[in-house]
């Protein structure tokens, strides 16, 4: 059974599987190359008989949140979004983000770097078909003059986190919320210059929506 490209499906034994063609191999390399270097290195590796406990309370990391709008979404403020308390005192709210962000960015940054970089490396294991159409796999999955991936053992998670933060990062570079997404993204003419930039949005969308699935 032929599957279109950009759609995961589970396989028999677990995990995930899609079809990609040469381009798009090449867009999602070169995003989550971008994001890898957007997010910078992660905390330092401690050494092997280090004690986990004082390791975490040794930690000394960013206090103050990212300045570039799209480090901002992937490294929140743990306290005082939408939604927090209203009566809390704005300075008290600020000292709590700031501890807590100092023992937990670095970290963040690490697992967000290891996510991306399990997806260039899946990516870069690919080996392209030669564009002869051979028929599905026997997952039943098709990808004539491209490649099908596929997501087994920690492999899905770290594929669903690295989208997220893809799609973060763009909505960000778009100032596009979830509130305004639809009117945003789906009215833009052809000729406007953020339309590519969109294009990859929604289709990153896709790809997550249907890796969920397979979960």
């Amino acid at each position: 059974m032929e599957r279109e490209t950009g759609t995961f499906v589970p396989l028999d034994g677990g995990g995930a599987a899609v079809a990609l063609d040469e381009i798009e191999i090449q867009i999602l390399r070169s995003l989550a190359v971008q994001l890898l270097e957007l997010i910078g290195p992660g905390a330092a590796e401690p050494a092997e008989d280090a004690d986990p406990l004082a390791v975490l309370f040794a930690a000394d990391g960013p206090t103050e949140p990212p300045s570039d709008p799209a480090l901002a979404r992937l490294f929140p403020d743990a306290y005082g979004g939408p939604g927090g308390d209203g009566g809390a005192d704005p300075e008290e709210v600020r000292a709590h983000s700031a501890e807590f962000r100092r023992f937990t960015e670095n970290d963040l940054r690490t697992r967000k770097r290891e996510d991306a970089l399990a997806v260039v490396r899946s990516l870069d294991a690919l080996t392209l078909d030669d564009g002869l159409d051979d028929g599905p796999d026997e997952e039943g999955v098709e990808a004539a003059g491209g490649a099908v991936l596929e997501l087994t053992g920690e492999l899905p998670l770290r594929w669903l986190g690295s989208l997220n933060d893809l799609r973060l990062t763009i909505a960000a570079r778009l100032e596009i919320t979830e509130d305004d997404e639809s009117a945003v993204l789906f009215r833009l003419p052809d000729d406007d210059p953020r339309k590519p930039m969109v294009m990859a949005y929604l289709w990153l969308g896709g790809l997550q929506e249907t890796l969920i699935e397979t979960l």
